[in-house]
């Protein structure tokens, strides 16, 4: 099967890699092509509109590009113009499959609720309103479309929860009781190809852990492995808080997380 993979950066390299050691023919996109290894590289600017017309024939797309900052304008370039480039380029293919990479930032609730795939979204203005009106023009547009929505991501080399609780950035204090939602790099890519290879068409799945943790237990087993006191701070948590449920995506797709809780990923990248 030829896959193009657009967004070949942290997550998505690793998605290519792994599709490739398997037989895949993969096309890896991503604004500059240099270092891209096992894939056919493809250099393009997915924003650009006229860039369609340079996407080869695929048999299957995953729509893996993430924004290159915080603001709304770089929330639309990445997940609403450039997956409108990669819908057109579905629609001349004919492609089997696409599958999206969004995100669990579309629920914003603040009220320490359940979400899980059925739930509907509650975004808030910005960048969050910006993810659902994505899910939105994907699944509307007739093709087969699968979502993925991630929790936060961390891995080789992206372990920057454990600095933050060391610097007292992430610490004790108002808001502490707040759930936070993760998933390794790893359990990110398997549920990304899983969709791919085994998801419904029109398809919401969540990849996330199986064990969320309250903000506090977080800065506690960090302080506790660092073996340093738990940072505290005045300052309160303001954003979200809801526990994110993914039974439903791991016994559809029949996913076995590798690292089912934060303190096991974790474990590899303290000193």
């Amino acid at each position: 099967m030829h896959i193009l993979v657009a967004g070949c950066g942290w997550l998505g390299a690793e998605v290519a890699r792994r599709l490739a050691a398997r037989g895949d023919r993969v096309t890896g996109v991503r604004t500059r092509a240099e270092g891209l290894r096992e894939v056919e590289p493809l250099a393009l600017d997915l924003a650009d509109p006229a860039a369609a017309d340079r996407i080869p024939p695929v048999d299957a797309i995953l729509a893996l590009q993430a924004a290159r900052g915080g603001a709304e304008a770089d929330y639309r370039r990445a997940y609403l113009q450039a997956n409108a480039t990669l819908l057109a380029a579905a629609r001349r293919h004919g492609v089997r499959a696409l599958v999206y990479s969004g995100s669990t930032g579309v629920f914003s609730q603040r009220d320490g609720s359940d979400v899980d795939e059925t739930s509907p979204p509650a975004p808030e203005p910005g960048s969050s309103a910006v993810l659902a009106e994505a899910e939105r023009m994907l699944l509307d547009s007739g093709l087969p479309v699968r979502v993925v929505r991630l929790s936060g991501l961390y891995g080789p080399g992206r372990a920057g929860l454990i600095g933050r609780v060391r610097s007292g950035a992430m610490a004790l204090g108002p808001g502490d009781g707040a759930w936070m939602n993760f998933c390794h790099r790893d359990d990110a890519a398997a549920a990304l190809i899983a969709a791919l290879d085994r998801g419904r068409d029109g398809a919401l799945y969540h990849a996330s852990d199986a064990l969320p943790m309250r903000r506090r237990e977080v800065v506690r087993f960090v302080a506790r492995r660092l073996g340093i006191p738990p940072p505290e701070s005045p300052v309160p948590w303001s954003g979200a808080d809801r526990r994110v449920l993914g039974l439903r995506t791991r016994a559809e797709l029949g996913l076995e997380l590798r690292w089912p809780t934060l303190e096991q990923g974790l474990e590899p990248y303290f000193d």
